[in-house]
Order: structure tokens, then sequence, then C-alpha cells
């Protein structure tokens, strides 16, 4: 008779060569992290860093209590942050839209010209700050709320242009082809079979960009773009802390209110 010689193996999660490929992953991790961390504190002074709880603790025994007559000097600077929240808001969705149809591949006129300048424009909008933004239109245009408002409507195009152009190329073709099956005109079909499905998901982005945008206006002042920021930067520079601690209670309020308002909006929408 012939025996049968069974090998059992034993089974492993990771072959040794896994295994050191791994270690020597985050052998490399640390020592870019360690790397990154010598150019990053190269010029650090530590002394400022150790005696920082210090002053921190300061600074905060100063601005307490907050100086609360101070308020009646804000609602109007106030009410122009979320001007320029609301109108930058607007600008931008309008500008906007038709960047979004100029994306989404299955609307774009052109999709070897018109849509690679449609995404330029949503990128460079998304890859410079507000506040970069602001700084830019104040030396172009003067400081002022113009200056604020553009600079949120530029900011917010990238933001729901991408947002929106993928909405769009997520439509159901179907709805789309039993349109364009009646004889339907290019303006019919975007009209019935496109601008229904994503009106829910326009509003609703429209509406957080508004709710992000009321946060970011707050700091535009701080460059002369108009708004509360400049009541916090005269604060600043005076070394008026018990002012200051009220202008940041009321953008937390402000916040607050806003994201609470944005989240009742979508919810209504969607």
């Amino acid at each position: 008779m012939t025996e049968i010689t069974h090998h059992s193996q034993v089974w492993t999660y990771r072959t040794p060569k896994a295994r050191l490929l791994l270690w020597g992953g985050w052998l490399a991790l640390v020592a870019l992290f360690v790397w990154c961390w010598q150019i990053m504190t190269r010029d650090t002074i530590w002394f400022f860093v150790a005696d920082a709880p210090r002053q921190a603790a300061d600074i905060g025994s100063r601005m307490l209590p907050p100086r609360w007559s101070y308020m009646s000097e804000l609602w109007l600077p106030l009410w122009d942050t979320i001007n320029i929240a609301t109108l930058g808001t607007i600008g931008g969705v309008i500008m906007a839209v038709p960047v979004a149809f100029m994306a989404a591949r299955n609307t774009t006129p052109s999709a070897r010209i018109l849509r690679p300048i449609a995404l330029f424009i949503i990128v460079a909008s998304r890859s410079i700050n507000s506040l970069i933004w602001a700084l830019l239109l104040v030396a172009i245009i003067g400081p002022g709320l113009l200056a604020g408002i553009v600079a949120i409507a530029l900011r917010s195009i990238g933001f729901v242009g991408k947002l929106l152009y993928e909405a769009i190329e997520e439509t159901d073709a179907r709805q789309i082809e039993a349109i364009e099956a009646t004889g339907a005109s290019g303006p019919q079909v975007l009209s019935y079979g496109i601008v229904p499905q994503i009106m829910p998901a326009f509003w609703g982005i429209s509406v957080f960009r508004w709710d992000i945008n009321i946060r970011e206006s707050t700091i535009l002042g701080l460059v002369g773009a108009g708004g509360i920021g400049l009541k916090l930067q005269a604060s600043l520079n005076t070394l008026a802390w018990s002012q200051v601690s009220v202008i940041l209670l009321l953008i937390l309020a402000t916040v607050v209110l806003s994201e609470w308002v944005s989240a009742r909006m979508r919810h209504a929408i969607i």
C-alpha cells in the first residue's frame, strides 16, 4: 500500500516579505515625521513656548468680565457681516451654475475646451482662501464691504460648482432619455430632465455654503474687507481684551445660529 502524507502549512496574516515592507513603511513614516518636526521647530524659541500657558492665563483674565456695554457698537458691523456672507453666496451661486454645467460630462457643450476651463475655474477658486481673495481685492478695489462680498463670491464658485457638477453627472439617464424620446429640444431636456433632479442638491449646497460663508466673513475685516472683523482688529490693536471677549462671544452665537438655520433649511429642502 502506498502511504499518503499530508503536509500542513501554518497560515499567517502576512508573509515575511509583507511584514518587512510594513515595518519599513512605518520606519520611513517616523523618519519623515522627525525630519518635518525639525524643520518646523528650527526657529522656535522654546522659552516662549514654555511661557505660553502663563501668557494665555493672563490674557484670559483680562478678557473677563466681558464689556457688555460695547455690544451696542457691534450690531451694525454684524449686520454687514451677514450681508457680506449672503450677497457673496448669491453671487457665487449665480456664477457657479454655468460653470457646473460646463464641467459636467453629460451637459458640457465642449469636453475638450469648455470642460477643462470650467474645471480650472473650480480648482482655482477652491485653492485660494477667502482671506487671500479679500487681500487681493482690497488692494484692487479698496477696503470696504464690496471687497468682502466679491471675495466670498469668488471663493464660493469652486465649492458650489464642484458639488453641483457632481450632482449633474449623477442624474438618472433614463429620465433624460425618456424626455429625448419625445422629440424635446436641448433646452427642454435640460429644463425637464436635469434641472428637476438636481434642484434639491442645488438648494442644499447653496444653504450649506451660506453657513460656511457666515464663518469666513467674520474674519475678512482683519484685512479691511468690512464686517465685524474690523471691530475685532481694532480691539486687538488697542489690547481691549474685554471688548475682544464680547466680539468672540457674538461671533460664536452668530455661527451657532447660522448652523441651526442652515440645518433646518436643508432638512426642509431635502
